[in-house]
């Protein structure tokens, strides 16, 4: 993965979310140790605060735990959390913006379904 360094996106935010797709990818599993902030900063040539500031926010949203002086772990829970959260956020914002979208270009809810339908038929088709 590379981050997007002149994008809005900030690069903790970027950090995290890589952790989040490594742990629904299934290479980080309940109790696996993550990298570490220097790791993390090595690995993407970033400072190492801009690293654990990510990796805060994991723990924050209870996805990572921390064992003192041993690093950050997966929770139990992180798969769900994170399944959660992407739904109720990210994917009803996605949403929200395809409807307005839509909106605008005087698509019906019919028309919208139908495209909808395609598209993911069209990804199943790729994936075989």
């Amino acid at each position: 993965m590379s981050l997007n360094t002149n994008g809005s996106k900030p690069i903790y935010i970027q950090i995290a979310e890589w952790i989040e797709a490594e742990i629904l990818n299934g290479n980080f599993k309940k109790d696996d140790k993550v990298y570490s902030q220097y790791k993390l900063a090595e690995m993407f040539t970033i400072n190492p605060a801009t690293a654990a500031k990510g990796l805060n926010i994991l723990a924050d949203e209870k996805i990572l735990y921390s064992k003192r002086g041993l690093g950050k772990f997966v929770t139990s829970d992180a798969r769900a959390i994170i399944m959660d959260k992407r739904k109720n956020q990210t994917l009803k914002g996605l949403l929200r913006e395809v409807v307005l979208e839509a909106e605008r270009l005087s698509v019906d809810e019919e028309e919208l379904m139908k495209m909808l339908r395609t598209m993911n038929n069209e990804r199943k088709g790729d994936a075989e």
